[in-house]
């Protein structure tokens, strides 16, 4: 099993005009009650298809002992929950893991930065993800203070160094950033402040999301091309309309994995919703400002 597409320089979005990622999910199309209806099926079985060929890997990164980390970041906001649970939904609890760590206590603020992330890498036949992961420190502390520009100068060029001894280890690396709209997060964050089931995903870092809107976006841009290398690429997914978000990122982590039996017809994602990260996009309308 190999991991595939890991090129940081193969951008498949050179030449398309301006905004064109960004207007592929953004609007939703009025659809008739049928419409919508069979849409969802059609979404549901889609979803099915997928979760098979997870399973599929899985047995396979059991058979063979190999690790797969991946990384799932993105704004407040940006659906990493609800894709999360639709990757592990049908796979092993005792294989799988879902990593998402609290706020650091006073003993793990004087550890070296990534030892805290340490203990929770895949050993060998393990499928884990890291519900945000160390970048917190270019994200949510750099914005919000919580640490030093020192410690995030030391972070951005430590972080590609310790990502490829990962690599060279054995550990099958993907990261994923979830983009999405302000607009969009300031609808997301309106609801779940409304929905009794989603109480616990309430923060105070979700109260000035939209306040720090810039500060975000200007940390994200400054993120992704310091911290986007060849063991370890970022790989960017328009997230403004959640089911083609969650379904076209599982397409994508099926094509660059290889494992027995795969259906590589299952494994083709629409190239306008995820792609490789390219310096283009910082300036082309591919990521929301």
């Amino acid at each position: 099993m190999t991991l595939r597409g890991a090129s940081p320089h193969a951008g498949p979005h050179a030449g398309k005009r301006r905004g064109e990622w960004r207007q592929a999910v953004a609007k939703k199309s009025p659809r008739t009650k049928n419409g919508a209806k069979k849409k969802k099926k059609d979404e549901k079985d889609e979803l099915r298809d997928l979760q098979i060929e997870l399973v599929k890997l899985q047995r396979d990164l059991i058979a063979n002992g190999r690790k797969l980390l991946v990384i799932i970041e993105g704004r407040d906001g940006a659906g990493k929950d609800g894709t999360i649970k639709r990757i592990t939904e049908h796979l092993s609890p005792r294989e799988t893991r879902v990593v998402a760590l609290g706020k650091p206590s006073d003993r793990q603020l004087s550890e070296w930065y990534f030892q805290r992330y340490a203990p929770h890498l895949p050993t060998a036949g393990e499928f884990v993800i890291f519900n945000r992961s160390w970048y917190n420190r270019a994200g949510v502390e750099r914005v919000m203070g919580f640490c030093t520009s020192i410690e995030y100068g030391e972070f951005i060029d430590s972080v590609p160094v310790f990502e490829s001894m990962l690599v060279r280890s054995g550990i099958m690396l993907v990261k994923y950033y979830l983009d999405i709209s302000k607009d969009e997060q300031k609808e997301r964050l309106d609801a779940r402040r409304k929905d009794p089931l989603k109480q616990w995903k309430i923060s105070p870092i979700d109260a000035v999301a939209i306040k720090h809107w810039k500060d975000y976006s200007r940390a994200r841009s400054d993120m992704l091309p310091l911290t986007h290398h060849e063991d370890a690429p970022w790989i960017i997914v328009n997230a403004n309309e959640k089911p083609a978000a969650r379904l076209n990122l599982i397409r994508d982590l099926l094509s660059r994995i290889d494992y027995k039996d795969r259906d590589k017809s299952v494994a083709r994602p629409d190239r306008s919703i995820v792609g490789t990260f390219t310096s283009e996009m910082l300036t082309d309308g591919r990521l929301a400002d």
